[in-house]
């Protein structure tokens, strides 16, 4: 027996850039799929009892007003597959790497609902971010949505991609969707993936700026959707949404082309919705549907530092935390600059490995009261820091600069145990300036090549037992006293200079001055 074929025919009545008003269609639901002829499609985003709202998402050739309009049953889908992964696509799955076309295992729809409340698993594994600042005090884990804002030129995409380079080699699907951005930033994006090879576990969606609103409106949806069907399969995603504000631009751009009412700060009263509904789409999933799991980082830009802005508020009110980028610690030169006080993971810390919540149980409260001592010092001393605080404020220092990272270049989270430890112990507390550098940088290497038993039981258990502090203690007491005799044989040596310098200058000058002028 033939499946059911409904089919309805109308006409097109008014252009508005990638809205059409079609008549005629008289039952129809949101987000149906509406064919034009010759390639051109569009989806339903609005009706009334006379006329539909059709968003044009894919135009061949030109349309006019009078043109036939059909729609069917069939919601407007996207492909989805393995295939996408290290591939660049636009909102309709078209590549634009060059690379020839994307084979899509299945078609999933664009606006799938979020998984209930009975389909979801506890939030219990962590997501290595390689950020130290983010791992030891801001912690998240699979399924969960966390946000990250700050204003322009903050390090707002660098959290991001960091996030996704530190996936290299953890079986974790990454999804980077570009909304809205220049073309030269998305460059840099890809260019950045391929230099450390992220390719091989990431897919990027993206429509730059100068594309249709529509298209843009479309990429969060379609990067959720190649998420999902990693998700469905058992798998570990990462999605990226850079950014959400350029998006809530779009659906504004769309909204007044719909000729609907706007709000506050002229976005249209839906948009929380909009936002909402999509952010749900990240989920734990339970045992029972394969254990998968899929987690959200919106990016939003902030005007100013202003925190109470209309779609800040709205996204800081849907997601399970944020990550808050201040541009006067990064004017400072600290580095992400995260900032403590406004930044907070809700849920994160179930899923944080044990071993790290061990080693930096008090670091929050230790970095944010250094903060405090700091500022009041600068006061005190007319803008320069005092000796007042003493011994308060040398672990306050170590630990500030300990948090400072360079760009793409994130730490494994042994690596991370391995130097909170010594930090939380206070066994670098004796170390100067010189020592406290190498440090940071050598303290793993030399952990893997004296220590490896003790980095893979500690990377395996992800806990620090008895047995792992009392290697670990015995680890820095070795790594100390090596590295003050490097240290001690280096400053002879440096003296012998120093001395050496002004005494063959004096020669110099004795002999130039002894010669007779001409």
């Amino acid at each position: 027996m033939a499946p059911l074929q409904y089919k309805e025919i109308g006409y097109i009545t008014t252009i508005r850039g990638c809205i059409v008003t079609v008549r005629g269609l008289e039952n129809c639901i949101n987000g149906q799929l509406v064919r034009f002829g010759f390639g051109n499609e569009g989806i339903i985003i609005g009706f009334d009892a006379v006329e539909t709202q059709v968003l044009l998402v894919k135009q061949r050739t030109n349309l006019s007003t009078g043109d036939k309009a059909e729609m069917t049953l069939e919601p407007f889908n996207t492909p989805v597959g393995d295939s996408f992964i290290g591939r660049i696509v636009n909102p309709l799955g078209e590549p634009l790497d060059g690379l020839g076309p994307v084979i899509p295992e299945k078609y999933a729809p664009i606006f799938a609902d979020a998984p209930s409340v009975m389909d979801r698993g506890p939030v219990d594994n962590t997501i290595e971010t390689g950020i130290k600042i983010v791992d030891s005090m801001i912690p998240v884990g699979f399924g969960q949505r966390q946000l990250i804002l700050g204003d322009k030129m903050t390090g707002k995409t660098t959290i991001g991609t960091d996030i996704i380079l530190n996936q290299k080699g953890k079986d974790v699907k990454c999804i980077y969707c570009g909304i809205g951005k220049s073309k030269s930033a998305m460059d840099r994006v890809v260019a950045l993936f391929k230099e450390h090879d992220a390719f091989k576990y990431t897919s990027i969606v993206t429509a730059i700026a100068g594309t249709t609103p529509g298209q843009q409106y479309l990429v969060p949806y379609i990067g959720s959707a190649i998420g999902e069907h990693f998700m469905y399969k058992g798998e570990k995603v990462i999605v990226i949404f850079d950014d959400f504000t350029k998006h809530a631009w779009a659906y504004r751009e769309l909204s007044l082309l719909l000729q609907r009412p706007p709000g506050r700060e002229s976005y249209p009263g839906d948009v929380f919705y909009l936002h909402s509904r999509m952010i749900e789409r990240a989920a734990q999933l339970s045992k029972e549907l394969g254990g998968g799991a899929m987690a959200f980082f919106p990016i939003i830009e902030l005007l100013e530092g202003d925190l109470s802005g209309y779609i800040s508020t709205n996204l800081v009110s849907m997601t399970d935390g944020q990550i808050y980028l201040s541009a006067s610690l990064f004017g400072e030169g600290f580095k992400p600059a995260i900032d403590i006080g406004f930044s907070v993971s809700r849920i994160g810390s179930k899923a944080q490995w044990p071993a790290v919540k061990k080693v930096c149980k008090t670091m929050r409260f230790d970095y944010l009261q250094f903060r405090e001592l700091l500022m009041v010092s600068r006061l005190k001393a007319g803008g320069t820091k005092t000796d007042e605080a003493g011994d308060e404020m040398k672990g306050g220092e170590i630990l500030s600069d300990l948090l400072k990272q360079e760009n793409d270049h994130p730490l494994e989270m042994v690596e991370e145990v391995i130097i909170f430890f010594g930090l939380s112990e206070k066994m670098v507390y004796d170390l100067d300036k010189e020592q406290l550098k190498e440090w940071k940088k050598s303290v793993y290497n030399f952990a893997k090549e004296k220590y490896p038993d003790l980095v893979k039981a500690i990377a395996e258990k992800k806990d620090l037992g008895d047995e792992e502090k009392e290697g670990l203690q015995s680890l820095y007491e070795e790594y100390i006293d090596l590295l003050n005799r490097e240290f001690a044989s280096k400053k002879p040596e440096e003296e012998e200079e120093d001395e050496a310098g002004p005494d063959d200058g004096a020669e110099e000058n004795a002999e130039v001055a002894a010669e007779p002028a001409s």
